[in-house]
């Protein structure tokens, strides 16, 4: 597999070359080739696989948000961390985030939980793992993705433009914890999850945190107030 056959934002292709000529992302390859004739049934579709990467180039980053791996149900994921397709129920991590949302920026929920508007500003909505069984949550860990998705990160990490990045949960912090804060803004909380939101979540106004952040050192703001509609 090589960056020219898959379809992500230009500036991606020299920094992550490296990973998609290496022997694991040629593994990984395999292995999903392998899943898909024995009719197993993977998430996101093949052509949204590397979605974030392609909504949001490396070059344009403002915002990281990390997820771990993409939903296992019917219909939902599509390539982007916490957001699901339109007509979709809002999962209830969606719902947390959308309530901190309103609590710091005074902007009401969306009645749909599709994020590419966010996504094609600057805020990479990536996921640790691109693939999932359906019906088999983290099914798809430790097959190499983990790798690549470091590598997008160090990526992100060695940008001279100052980023944001939000790690909700221990995995997420865990798996950026090499970002130099120095030069970025680390935002860390528990993470959205209807389990742990009560923990320490609610209250850490992150979007109004990042705004801040970009503005000081001289880049545009994200507009967080999704449109009425999806698409």
């Amino acid at each position: 597999m090589a960056a020219t056959d898959v379809k992500i934002g230009e500036s991606w292709k020299a920094p992550l070359a490296a990973e998609f000529s290496s022997p694991y992302m040629a593994e990984l390859k395999n292995f999903l080739l392998e899943q898909k004739q024995e009719g197993r049934r993977i998430f996101p579709k093949g052509a949204e696989y590397f979605r974030a990467l392609d909504l949001t180039p490396l070059d344009e980053v403002r915002v990281v948000i990390l997820g771990q791996d993409p939903y296992h149900g019917e219909g939902q994921a599509h390539g982007l961390c916490f957001s699901v397709q339109a007509g979709v129920r809002i999962p209830p991590s969606l719902v947390n985030i959308y309530k901190e949302l309103e609590s710091d920026l005074g902007i009401a929920p969306a009645r749909h939980g599709f994020l590419e508007y966010w996504a094609r500003q600057g805020v990479l909505l990536l996921n640790s793992v691109l693939t999932v069984e359906m019906g088999r949550a983290a099914s798809h860990q430790g097959r190499g993705w983990e790798r690549f998705t470091d590598a997008v990160i160090r990526a992100v990490n060695e940008q001279d433009k100052p980023v944001v990045f939000i790690l909700w949960g221990s995995y997420a912090q865990k798996k950026a914890a090499f970002v130099d804060r120095s030069r970025h803004l680390v935002l860390r909380s528990p993470h959205p999850s209807p389990l742990s939101a009560h923990n320490g979540f609610f209250g850490t106004r992150p979007f109004s945190q990042a705004n801040e952040f970009l503005e000081k050192h001289g880049r545009t703001p994200i507009d967080w107030q999704l449109p009425a509609t999806a698409g």
